[in-house]
């Protein structure tokens, strides 16, 4: 995982239900087996986790592709790979 580029875990984003006031930890690497959420999978590579709390308790997409310019949000890059 000494790639400067994080896996691509899916090309699309995760339908989340959150909760207001709780933290997420969404994976940066692409490979946590939790997705969209880190599992440590990271661990010895370049990538870390981006902590996420959510202001409203609803529906967010979180970025499968991990390469969105909104992280941990989806912005539709996955539209262009």
């Amino acid at each position: 995982m000494s790639d400067s580029k994080p896996h691509i875990a899916q090309k699309g984003p995760y339908q989340v239900e959150v909760e207001a006031g709780k933290t997420y930890h969404w994976c940066a690497c692409g490979h946590s087996q939790k997705q969209p959420f880190c599992d440590g999978s990271h661990k010895g590579g370049p990538f870390t986790p981006m902590a996420y709390t959510a202001d409203v308790t609803g529906t967010k997409w979180f970025c499968g592709c991990k390469q969105s310019g909104t992280k941990p949000m989806c912005d539709g890059t996955h539209k262009k790979l």
